[in-house]
Formats: structure tokens, C-alpha cells, sequence
């Protein structure tokens, strides 16, 4: 009887463990305890969720109490207040710009604007009064009428005004500022003067390399209505989430910022017009709400809150990411600079003669 001696187990080549040959009939064992291994338990937005309500109910005394003090319950008055006010406007913007990306052809923009670019700069900006969508919606507008042979000086006037004096924004300035319907109209000159002005600036000292043509994004395999509702549900949780942090940001400045403090920034018209346009780059609120969040810091003067409402529209944290990925890095450095200092000297400038 010949005596064999038992090979050992192969190697895969491709992991290096034992017990994995590839050939029919031998098992593997070692590689999936591993990859099971590897797995684990990971944390989920489910289970967060369940944790984080076990915690509220284990410590709900403790909660409770805190939620019970003066501070607390300022904070959460105006955090509600500037959601729920904000929120249908929000909604309704989203609705109509997904239909406009969606219905509406690239095409009829090119069509409708002059070939003459140092006259489709301002029709393009008086074009953005008529098409609500937000910020958001804007950049990829402004990608496809470039694509589609529109003066990057025209695209680039509609990139600013959509967003700032659509019929949806400046109905909720109008609800946010009751009292004060002059902002309205504030908003809708310093806005479209700022977006002409960027415009002719770039017809003048733009240059052809520092723009990227942007990539085709459009909705490829899906028909329309899957592509207007995958756009609302994507702009919807996207500006919905923005618009939660502006309200915090608003209500902690109102609730846990000394009042002291607030009047020394807004008693300074400087420092109170950089403030606050600062803080809109910072809290890139969508432009269907950011009036309820400027409404609420009462401390400030109308000019410092107009500067706020120009500023946020045109250039934020969001819209320079989107920007560069859009038109290229080297335009988003050299644009947003730009904008932002324009976008404050128009609001300064009309609010020193409106307001």
C-alpha cells in the first residue's frame, strides 16, 4: 500500500488565504469567516435613531428640564417659527425649478436671448424674474445654456438673478417683511444689478480658458417624471437640510448670543454689513427661505439684512462647490471673490437709496 502525504492547502492567488482554490468542489471556508469578520456591526441611520430615543427616554428628566428653561425655549420659538414660515415657499420653489430643469428645453434659452452679448446680459437677468428656482437649480441652468452656444456673460447673469428675483423669493420676502415692502423692491434692484454688472464684467475681462465647459447632466434612461421627483426629492433634502441649520444658526444668534453683543455688531454699519454677508456665505440658506432667517435678527439694520439677502443667492459654501464643479476651479476663485464684493456694494448702494 503506497503511503501519500496530503498536500497542503492551495493559496488564492488573489487573497493569499487558505482553504480557496477556485475549482468546483472544494469549499472556502477561511475567506468568508473573514469577510464576515470584516463586516461587522455598523451603524446605521435606523439604529442611531433608536439610540438616540432610548437616551431621551433614559435621561427624559434631564431633558425635560433642560428643554424647560427660558433659553432653551427661546431657541426652539424661533427655530420653529423660521421653519414653518419657510418651508411652503421652499416646497413650491423646488416644485417649479425641477420643472423648469426637467420640461423645459436648453434649447429655448439660446433661442430667446439676443446674439448680441452686451444685450443678452441684461435680458438674461430680467429673464431670471420669470423662472423661480433656487440657487440650486441655477448653476446647472447656467451649465446647459453655455453648452448650448448662450455668452458665458449671459449665463452668468441668469446664474445670478434666478435665484434672487423670481416671483417665489420675492413673495416671501414681501410675507417675511410686512412692514417694510420697500425690501422687496430693494432686493429685486441691488439683485439684478449685481447679476448685470458680473455679467458685463466677465463680457470684458473674462477669458475663454478660464472657463470649463461644463458636462452634459442630463437625466439619461429615466423618463420625465421619474426625473422631475428624483429632482424634487434631491433638492428637497438637500435645501430642506440647509434651511435647518440657518433656523439653528438664527435662533442660537437670537437665544444664546448676548443681546449686548448683537447691538455693538449691528450698532457698527460696517461691521454690521460684513457681519451679516459673511454669515450668509457661511450658512448657504436656500433663497426661497433666507428672508424669514434675515427678518429674525432684529438687531440689524435693513441695509446690513439686504446685503444678506444679495449676498446668499450669489455666492455661499454650496454654490462655490457647485460652481467649480460646474465652469472648473480656476472660474469659481475668480468669480466668487468678484461676486461677493459686488453683491455687498449693491446692496449697500441700494439699500443707502431705498431703505
Amino acid at each position: 500500500m503506497a503511503i501519500t502525504e496530503e498536500a497542503p492547502p492551495e493559496r488564492s492567488q488573489q487573497t493569499g488565504q487558505p482553504g480557496r482554490t477556485g475549482q468546483a468542489g472544494h469549499t472556502a471556508p477561511a475567506a468568508p469567516a473573514a469577510e464576515k469578520g470584516r463586516e461587522g456591526w455598523h451603524l446605521n441611520s435606523p439604529l442611531a435613531l433608536t439610540l438616540l430615543l432610548l437616551l431621551v427616554v433614559v435621561f427624559q428628566g434631564r431633558v425635560r428640564g433642560a428643554l424647560s428653561t427660558p433659553v432653551m425655549q427661546s431657541w426652539m420659538t424661533v427655530f420653529v417659527a423660521v421653519v414653518v414660515q419657510a418651508l411652503p415657499f421652499l416646497v413650491l420653489g423646488v416644485l417649479l425649478s425641477a420643472a423648469i430643469a426637467v420640461f423645459v428645453p436648453p434649447s429655448f434659452f439660446a433661442r430667446a436671448l439676443p446674439s448680441r452679448p452686451a444685450l443678452a446680459v441684461p435680458v438674461a437677468g430680467v429673464a431670471g424674474a420669470v423662472l423661480p428656482g433656487c440657487e440650486c437649480a441655477s448653476v446647472p441652468v447656467a451649465g446647459a445654456l453655455v453648452r448650448r452656444g448662450v455668452t458665458p456673460a449671459a449665463a452668468i447673469a441668469f446664474l445670478l438673478s434666478a435665484p434672487a428675483i423670481n416671483p417665489i423669493v420675492l413673495t416671501a420676502t414681501a410675507v417675511a417683511f410686512p412692514h417694510n415692502p420697500e425690501m422687496v423692491l430693494g432686493r429685486f434692484a441691488a439683485s439684478l444689478l449685481v447679476a448685470c454688472a458680473m455679467g458685463w464684467l466677465w463680457q470684458r475681462l473674462g477669458r475663454t480658458d478660464w472657463l470649463r465647459m461644463p458636462a452634459h447632466t442630463g437625466h439619461e434612461g429615466e423618463t420625465k417624471g421619474e426625473a422631475f421627483w428624483g429632482s424634487v426629492r434631491h433638492d428637497v433634502m438637500h435645501a430642506g437640510g440647509f434651511l435647518v441649520l440657518g433656523a439653528m444658526a438664527a435662533a442660537t444668534l437670537k437665544a444664546v448670543v448676548p443681546a449686548e453683543w448683537l447691538r455693538m455688531a449691528a450698532g457698527n454699519p460696517v461691521f454690521s454689513v460684513l457681519a451679516l454677508a459673511v454669515l450668509a456665505v457661511l450658512l448657504s440658506i436656500c433663497s426661497e427661505a433666507d428672508a424669514f432667517v434675515a427678518a429674525s435678527l432684529t438687531q440689524f439694520s435693513l441695509t446690513a439684512k439686504l446685503a444678506f439677502l444679495v449676498v446668499g443667492p450669489m455666492i455661499d459654501l454650496k454654490l462655490f462647490a457647485m460652481q467649480a464643479g460646474t465652469f472648473g476651479r480656476g472660474f469659481a476663485l475668480r468669480f466668487a471673490p468678484a461676486t461677493f464684493v459686488l453683491a455687498i456694494a449693491g446692496g449697500v448702494l441700494t439699500g443707502a437709496v431705498l431703505l
